[in-house]
């Protein structure tokens, strides 16, 4: 009697069915990890070729506590999509000539004022319906 053959990758069985739920391989969540915008899935070296900046750029953001990166197992600075964004702000205001610490308080500032105009509208919107009673 002859053993069956082992599944090769590419076999339909080794195919997972995003309809089917998580990937019972997939123990670390790869999708979740892709999907989730504060996953530190960028070195520091390929977080500065994206946004056109220095690693010392991207380190002066650090040291100025506007986005405090992740750091590896070995150490090394890791950067989420989120903080690429907020560093690419910073680094357009610097570009338009505003200092660095002004541009991280800029931007600070501007993330507060819209998480403060989010809670409110949020809070109007649960007080109208109590407001127009039938």
């Amino acid at each position: 009697m002859k053993a069956p053959e082992p599944a090769r990758a590419g076999d339909q069985q080794d195919r997972h069915d995003p309809q089917d739920g998580p990937d019972p391989q997939d123990a670390g969540g790869l999708q979740d990890k892709l999907d989730d915008e504060d996953y530190p899935a960028y070195s520091m070296g390929r977080a500065a070729e994206m946004l056109g900046v220095t690693p010392a750029f991207l380190r002066s953001l650090d040291t100025a506590r506007l986005i405090v990166p992740q750091r590896s197992a070995g150490g090394h600075r890791r950067y989420s999509r989120y903080q690429l964004r907020v560093a690419q702000r910073a680094r357009d205001l610097v570009d338009q000539g505003t200092a660095l610490d002004a541009a991280c308080r800029i931007i600070i500032l501007e993330d507060q004022l819209a998480e403060a105009q989010r809670i409110n509208a949020r809070l109007r919107q649960e007080r109208a319906p109590r407001q127009n009673p039938e």
